[in-house]
């Protein structure tokens, strides 16, 4: 699916679809989605009857950062209410997330992550402060991923 080409795409056109099974469960677009990665960690290791005098690297396991969504609030309690379902002892909601970065026309997926086996791990209510008032509430979901590809 993964769409090449030689200007590379912006940051700014993606869909969200946290997998619910009901286009309109998730009500609202995303401002933003960061800490997509991947880290792959190594071991060293050298025998004793090595011909060299340092040792080798050795692969690992690998981890998958949180993912952070956050998004403008509009009274909406869909994230909310997976949060508290999993904290109350429902583990059976993970989800498969689809992150997909459009062209500038919209016209279809160029890339998606997909987020495997993800769980809430922390919902931040917006700051609410009187004195400004240009300020739009933020709220922010972040999720424990077990897994990413991407497509």
């Amino acid at each position: 699916m993964a769409t090449q080409r030689d200007n590379p795409y912006g940051g700014f056109n993606f869909l969200v679809d946290f997998a619910t099974g009901d286009a309109s469960t998730v009500r609202g677009g995303f401002q933003e989605v960061s800490g997509m990665n991947i880290e792959l960690t190594s071991g060293e290791y050298r025998a004793g009857n090595s011909p060299v005098n340092h040792p080798v690297k050795v692969n690992g396991v690998y981890k998958v950062g949180d993912v952070t969504f956050k998004r403008g609030l509009l009274g909406a309690l869909d994230l909310y209410q997976w949060i508290d379902a999993i904290r109350t002892g429902d583990h059976s909601l993970l989800r498969t997330v689809h992150v997909s970065l459009q062209d500038e026309a919209h016209n279809g997926p160029v890339m998606t992550w997909t987020l495997l086996n993800a769980r809430p791990l922390r919902y931040t209510v917006p700051a609410l402060n009187a004195r400004t008032g240009s300020e739009v509430a933020v709220e922010e979901l972040v999720l424990s991923v077990e897994d990413l590809s991407i497509e």
